[in-house]
């Protein structure tokens, strides 16, 4: 027979580690694209996504 290795669960702290604050709508942009030209709106547009959770949002400028 093998070794028995326990597995610690994951600590709550860890688990949502970066998760809470964007969940609450403090996310941590960061410009991924800038200055690019949207031609359906005729306008230029910054891509941002968040550092911590990777959600993306446009803007037009």
């Amino acid at each position: 027979m093998g070794e028995v290795v326990a597995f610690k669960k994951p600590k709550l702290k860890d688990k949502f580690k970066g998760k809470t604050l964007c969940r609450e709508g403090f996310h941590k942009w960061l410009v991924v694209t800038e200055n690019k030209f949207d031609v359906k709106q005729g306008r230029l547009i910054t891509l941002y996504k968040c550092s911590r959770c990777g959600e993306e949002k446009v803007k037009a400028h």
